[in-house]
């Protein structure tokens, strides 16, 4: 008997870790644990993803995936016992809390690893004395160079499943289900398709890919987060196409794999300052910027971009990616509000809320991270509106209030602050040089 504990890896297409399982020819069992210590804290829209995204691998396995809840450092060694085996396969986590759970598991049972969530695993781009790379670019040369395997010819058909219902003295659960939905189709099949799709205009990405009012990106993120698909895959397709778009893409799948490597090297970084310098920067607190952060949460800050986007995020528990940085800088830059304030806001509501990629995203604008933007750079959110927006759909779309405001006009309100739109909380000038100030004091 072989056992596979899926993880970041629900799929059964191109999964590495069910070949090795397969190769002595014995039965597999399928196990996912429901570890609360993970679930509790993550978001209503990534749980629900999640559960969703299980109960189409157990569609795919015909209601044969085994679903247990508890520690995994009780339930995945009494799972092997049951089946009578001393090995279990798994992908490779990297992530702080996954390292740490596999190491206790490890202790009681054999892992064996095989495979990870990347394209290129966390710890193997380094630099010629073995040093880990602390800046993107020189990372993603060397990540072109080394290259990744291609996709594993892997299906339900790889192997013989066990029904759990055979395996005594576990008790198998109910797949739950969370009221806190995302419109995100889940599962493997959702995947490939979305990815098919999008393929056919990913020609189109580089000249795109800012642009929110457009509604062009991919929305992959959220497969990535839990394995519906690998990156592998992906660049295998994007690998048969010529265009820019398509390098555009690549080039951000790049960005993913290396935030998942500075995760891996600095698991502090997670919620602490990658640069330790700017632990000393003056940060507000107590009830004003408390209020001002509710407001900044519930789009009601009086800038027409930042109040989208948030209203987006709030309604469709996704953000476009321009429009996260937008929201980013205005909380830190012009309400001088932690970071780590706005991450973990992101965490609880996006449904591809992934920790390496959110929280080095946060600190990329915050100007305290890997190859951060200078934290002197400060988005003006009305420029960068009409830069990103310049239709005025997006506001339009997202803040009923300004629905009037014909074309970029709703980003400067020029001609009138609609009566039933709030006033600006803070005057972006004013606090463009308090933050200025902040960094220099430093």
């Amino acid at each position: 008997m072989s056992l596979v504990w899926f993880r970041r890896d629900l799929r059964l297409g191109d999964l590495p870790t069910l070949t090795a399982a397969a190769e002595s020819g014995d039965p597999v069992l399928g196990l996912f644990v429901l570890d609360d210590r993970l679930l509790k804290p993550s978001g209503g829209p990534r749980r629900d993803f999640l559960f969703r995204s299980l109960e189409a691998l157990d569609e795919q396995l015909d209601g044969r995936l085994m679903v247990v809840r508890g520690d995994p450092e009780t339930v995945v060694p009494k799972v092997a016992k049951a089946i009578g085996t001393e090995e279990v396969h798994i992908s490779a986590d990297y992530g702080p809390y996954g390292r740490e759970r596999d190491a206790r598991v490890g202790e009681k049972v054999t892992l064996v690893e095989t495979g990870s969530p990347y394209a290129v695993a966390p710890g193997r781009i380094t630099k010629s004395d073995g040093e880990p790379y602390k800046v993107f670019t020189p990372y993603s040369r060397q990540w072109m160079e080394h290259g990744w395997r291609g996709p594993a010819d892997t299906s339900a058909k790889t192997a013989e499943w066990i029904d759990p219902d055979e395996v005594k003295g576990v008790r198998r659960v109910k797949i739950p289900t969370e009221k806190d939905a995302s419109d995100a189709a889940a599962g493997e099949k959702a995947a490939s398709k979305q990815w098919k799709d999008y393929l056919e205009q990913v020609s189109a990405y580089d000249d795109e890919r800012n642009r929110p009012d457009l509604d062009s990106t991919s929305r992959m993120s959220v497969h990535l987060k839990y394995g519906t698909i690998h990156p592998r895959t992906m660049l295998a397709d994007l690998g048969k196409l010529r265009s820019e778009g398509a390098a555009s893409y690549r080039r951000q799948i790049c960005w993913r794999d290396f935030y998942g490597d500075i995760l891996f090297q600095r698991p502090d970084s997670a919620r602490e300052n990658y640069v330790e310098k700017f632990d000393k920067i003056e940060l507000d607190s107590g009830k004003h910027a408390d209020e001002l952060f509710d407001a900044w949460c519930k789009g009601e800050t009086g800038f027409p971009i930042v109040d989208a986007g948030m209203r987006q995020l709030n309604s469709e528990k996704w953000m476009h990616n321009r429009v996260r940085m937008i929201v980013a800088s205005f909380l830190v830059k012009d309400l001088h509000l932690p970071w780590w304030r706005g991450a973990r806001y992101f965490m609880a509501n996006l449904v591809d809320g992934d920790l390496a990629s959110n929280q080095h995203g946060w600190q990329w604008t915050a100007g305290t991270g890997t190859d951060a933007s200078p934290y002197f750079r400060v988005f003006n959110p009305i420029t960068q509106g009409e830069k990103f927006d310049p239709t005025g759909d997006y506001v339009r779309r997202w803040v009923p209030e300004l629905r009037g405001e014909e074309g970029k006009a709703v980003h400067t309100l020029k001609f009138g602050r609609p009566e039933e739109y709030v006033e600006p909380i803070v005057d972006h000038k004013h606090e463009r040089e308090v933050a200025l100030a902040r960094f220099k004091a430093l």
